[in-house]
């Protein structure tokens, strides 16, 4: 499941965008799932999922217009379950970004 929404100024900053979205995700073949069987290293860390649970992401951003050639964007992602684990905290993302076009 995926949605998210766009939103460009309309007065006093025309060429800010904010954004937000949000993503579950979720293992398809239960034999990623299952104790039993050797789900690849990249979903469990080479052990067996334990304690599954769906990944659910959910992001926010602003994109500050400097000039008309360059903006620099913030950036913050939440995630809940990280790698389908419950056993495993959730972290606290936060990013920048520097566009400049020429």
């Amino acid at each position: 499941m995926l949605g998210g929404v766009s939103i460009n100024g309309k007065s006093g900053r025309p060429d800010d965008t904010i954004g937000i979205g949000g993503v579950v995700n979720g293992i398809s073949n239960d034999p990623h799932r299952i104790p039993q069987c050797r789900p690849p290293r990249h979903l469990d860390r080479g052990r067996a999922l334990t304690n599954y649970r769906t990944e659910t992401i959910i992001e926010a951003y602003y994109s500050y217009a400097l000039t008309a050639s360059t903006r620099t964007s913030f950036d913050y992602l939440y995630v809940t379950n990280p790698g389908y684990d419950a056993d495993q905290s959730p972290p606290n993302i936060f990013t920048g970004r520097a566009h400049w076009q020429f």
